[in-house]
């Protein structure tokens, strides 16, 4: 099985998944903190990330996930959308974007204020 490497400021996660998984199902397979304000359907860019390693082993992007990357911020040539993006058989790194770690803790708000109160969050530049 392929495994996905989640990196982000505040930690990173590792999930083995079977072929054919959605990078956004995989996030939270492992309880990475990839937000997805939509739901996953394609609707908005907060699952952006960025892959680091295995890019031309994923699925081929679709013109509805280019359209809404378009909205994202700091998109680069290595940008996905999770919600969108399935694994083959090769291992994947992904960094989560401050867009979607942001995102994951607006939706997230018991999170947010723990690493609030540890002096996590807001990330320091």
């Amino acid at each position: 099985m392929p495994k996905v490497i989640f990196k982000s400021p505040l930690a990173e996660v590792s999930v083995d998944v079977p072929p054919g998984t959605i990078l956004l199902d995989a996030a939270e397979q492992g309880g990475a903190q990839v937000g997805h304000s939509c739901g996953g359907v394609c609707g908005c860019s907060t699952c952006h990330i960025w892959v680091r390693k295995g890019l031309d082993s994923l699925s081929e992007q679709s013109d509805a996930e280019a359209d809404r990357l378009d909205m994202g911020f700091d998109v680069r040539p290595y940008s996905r959308l999770s919600c969108q993006t399935e694994v083959s058989q090769e291992d994947v790194t992904v960094e989560i974007t401050e867009e979607s770690l942001t995102a994951f803790m607006d939706e997230n708000p018991v999170i947010r204020r723990a690493l609030e109160a540890e002096g996590k969050w807001p990330l320091k530049k």
